[in-house]
């Protein structure tokens, strides 16, 4: 009898220069996905050691009209997975994703960047035909720039700020297990704890400012970076920037001490 060909997992993890773990679903009902992780890591509870996890829906293999997003959080943290984001999730499916406190983190400015070397060597298309004199239409209104999201009190373990389409401004810092996500910067004016997400929309010009840096994780456009070996001694427990820089053809987190005297 011919070998059958092996089963297609209903998930997948892989490392990425991201800095995350990347969980590619190809199923997304949490029931389904408990037995499969299940078999896969023998039902140790404690077999990853508190990753970052970007979930990945490119192959999910059915679309389903919604995805309990409580149920497959609780589910991968029950395996020691932190998920703090996602990518290639069908638009619909998006608002929701933010809502669990997960950010979109498809990157499309990144990879036009890294791209671009490439880009640069392929022939320019020859120009299309001017088009046929005609009236200009008026220039669309500008729109509106999202307001800053002030935060007056500490955040605590297990609370959540989204900034959406804007900067965030934690004026009384935040603790270990709490979470932050703007779409533009991150500054904050006392202890950064916990969990810090920046362009998170993908906006690789987006910075963290901090004035007493400790996080656990640090993301800006969809590149991470954890802690579990310890913050660097630089900038621990001091004033420092979190921003990306090229490394090649590639781009990284560095962070800076900044001096605030």
């Amino acid at each position: 009898m011919p070998a059958s060909s092996p089963a297609i997992r209903p998930i997948e993890f892989r490392n990425a220069s991201l800095g995350a773990t990347i969980a590619v679903l190809r199923e997304a009902e949490p029931a389904r996905l408990a037995d499969a992780l299940h078999m896969m890591l023998g039902g140790m509870p404690d077999f990853f050691s508190g990753d970052a996890t970007v979930l990945d829906f490119a192959d999910l293999a059915e679309l389903p009209a919604r995805i309990d997003w409580t149920g497959l959080m609780s589910l991968l943290r029950r395996y020691q997975l932190q998920p703090v984001g996602v990518r290639n999730l069908p638009p619909e499916l998006a608002a929701a994703a933010r809502q669990a406190g997960l950010a979109i983190l498809d990157g499309a400015e990144l990879r036009d960047r890294q791209n671009g070397q490439s880009a640069a060597l392929r022939p320019a298309p020859a120009p299309a035909p001017a088009p046929a004199p005609q009236t200009a239409p008026p220039p669309p209104a500008p729109e509106p720039r999202a307001a800053t999201l002030f935060v007056d009190r500490p955040l605590r373990s297990g609370q959540q700020v989204y900034a959406r389409g804007g900067d965030l401004v934690l004026f009384a810092g935040m603790s270990n297990g709490a979470e932050v996500i703007a779409d533009g910067s991150i500054h904050c004016y006392g202890p950064l704890r916990g969990r810090a997400i920046a362009g998170a929309q993908g906006d690789a010009s987006a910075r963290i400012v901090s004035t007493n840096f400790g996080p656990e994780i640090v993301s800006i456009a969809g590149i991470f970076r954890t802690f579990e070996q310890g913050i660097p001694e630089a900038v621990a427990g001091r004033a420092a920037l979190v921003r990306l820089v090229a490394s090649g053809s590639d781009y990284k987190l560095g962070i800076e001490p900044l001096q605030l005297d």
